[in-house]
C-alpha cells in the first residue's frame, strides 16, 4: 500500500481509536462518579474529549507503529490493532454499595464500547443496503465505509478484549469481585503475571483467535439480507 492509500486509512482509524477509547474511559469516570467518588469527575476524566484520556504510548504512538506495520504486511501484522488510554483514577473507598461499584464501574467501559459497537453496526447496515441501492456517490462511499467499519470493529474488539480476566483488564477486577475468598491465590498469581500473560496471548495470536470470530459472525449478520 503506498503513503497516499496509508495516511487517510490511519487518520480515520486513529479519530475512531481516540472516539472508542475516550468513550471506554468516560465510562469508568462517570460510573465512579455515580457510585460516590468523584476523583476522576474533578480531574476532567467525565468527557469524550480525547486530550485527557490519551496516553502518548497506548494511544498514539503503538496504535500508530502496528497499524503501519500491519498495512505493509510485515508481523507485526498480526497483533490485534488496540490501544489504550490514561488509566482512570478511582478511589473505592468512597463508593457507596462497593463490590456493585466495583463491577459496575469496571464494565463501564465495556458496555460505552458495546453501544457505540451497536449504533456503528445499525449505521453500516444501512449504509450498505443504501449503497445496494446506488443512492450515495461512489466517492463518498469509501471514507464512509472505512470510518464505521473501523468504528465498529474497533469498539467490538475493546469490548471483547477488556473483559479478559488478566490484569490490568477490566475483567481481572470483575472476577476479584465475584470469585469466593478461597480463589484468592489464583487472583494473586494473576495479579503478579496477568500482564506477562497477557503479552503472550497477544504475540501468539490467541486474542485474535478470540476476537476473529465474534467479528466474522457480526459480518455475517451485516450482510445478510444486504444485495
Amino acid at each position: 500500500m503506498n503513503p497516499e492509500q496509508l495516511i487517510p486509512q490511519l487518520v480515520i482509524y486513529m479519530v475512531v481509536l481516540l472516539l472508542a477509547i475516550s468513550a471506554h474511559e468516560a465510562a469508568h469516570a462517570w460510573m465512579s462518579y455515580k457510585f460516590g467518588d468523584d476523583t476522576a469527575r474533578l480531574l476532567g476524566r467525565v468527557t469524550l474529549n480525547p486530550v485527557a484520556h490519551t496516553d502518548p504510548i497506548g494511544t498514539l504512538l503503538i496504535p500508530i507503529v502496528m497499524f503501519v506495520y500491519g498495512h505493509l504486511g510485515t508481523p507485526f501484522g498480526a497483533i490485534p490493532l488496540l490501544g489504550w488510554g490514561k488509566p482512570t483514577p478511582v478511589n473505592p473507598l468512597r463508593w457507596r454499595n462497593k463490590d456493585l461499584a466495583n463491577v459496575m464501574v469496571s464494565i463501564a467501559g465495556i458496555l460505552a464500547n458495546t453501544l457505540i459497537a451497536i449504533i456503528a453496526f445499525v449505521l453500516l447496515k444501512i449504509y450498505l443496503i443504501t449503497r445496494a441501492d446506488q443512492r450515495l456517490a461512489a466517492s463518498t462511499q469509501e471514507p464512509i465505509e472505512l470510518f464505521l467499519s473501523y468504528l465498529l470493529i474497533m469498539n467490538v474488539s475493546l469490548a471483547v478484549f477488556n473483559l479478559l480476566p488478566f490484569p490490568p483488564l477490566d475483567g481481572s477486577k470483575i472476577l476479584d469481585t465475584i470469585l469466593p475468598a478461597s480463589m484468592r491465590p489464583m487472583l494473586d498469581i494473576l495479579e503478579q503475571y496477568g500482564f506477562i500473560i497477557l503479552l503472550v496471548l497477544i504475540w501468539a495470536g490467541l486474542i485474535n483467535a478470540i476476537i476473529s470470530p465474534i467479528i466474522g459472525f457480526i459480518s455475517y449478520l451485516l450482510f445478510l439480507g444486504v444485495r
